[in-house]
């Protein structure tokens, strides 16, 4: 329930309100060209940082087998194709502190659909209520699909608890919405170059 009366919406209502249209699934796109450089941090100034287009060439030599690039800072994924015919952007969800999170250069080394999930020791160590084993499923803290990486314990994945996407609140792993994971795996191929940055 509401206790203003007035019509005029005050800074904070507008910033949360840009942040939930900005936070929502339609954000995944196709950049158009001469748009890719567009800068919408001036509208959100918590939670996501701004989206921003990004150009392959400062972070990869080439685009062989297409590349991922993770913005662990602006909280987003992109992904061009080796043919630079396909640009995506995505919201994602970080790990929660920086000693969890692992930078640099690796690859796509599988690609599961309906994974199954069973927590890492140091998860277990810290939360050793949880499970040992979830199968696939809408309980599964993988999503719907998921992108492992030549770093053991690493995966790009979905999730069904999509209030984390924009969020530090992964214990490692790169999470997004499961309609945009599904599109990521679609895009993607083994092989395919992924850095964390």
């Amino acid at each position: 329930m509401f206790k203003k009366t007035t019509l005029k919406p005050s800074r904070r209502e507008f910033v949360g309100g840009a942040v939930a249209m900005l936070c929502t699934p339609a954000i995944a796109q196709d950049v158009p060209a001469g748009q890719a450089s567009r800068d919408y941090s001036e509208i959100v100034e918590r939670n996501m940082s701004g989206f921003r287009g990004a150009s392959w060439e400062p972070y990869f030599s080439d685009l062989k087998n297409g590349a991922i690039l993770v913005d662990t800072e602006s909280r987003c994924v992109h992904y061009w194709s080796e043919d630079q015919s396909v640009y995506k952007l995505y919201p994602s969800s970080v790990p929660l502190t920086d000693a969890m999170t692992r930078r640099g250069r690796t690859s796509v080394t599988q690609k599961v659909e309906g994974p199954s999930w069973s927590p890492t020791p140091n998860m277990l160590k810290r939360n050793p209520e949880w499970p040992s084993y979830i199968g696939p499923g809408s309980d599964n803290p993988l999503g719907s699909h998921a992108l492992y990486l030549g770093w053991k314990y690493y995966r790009i994945h979905g999730t069904h608890d999509t209030r984390k996407i924009g969020r530090r609140s992964s214990n490692g792993c790169i999470g997004l919405y499961n309609e945009h994971i599904a599109d990521l795996f679609n895009l993607t191929k083994v092989g395919t170059q992924v850095l964390l940055i």
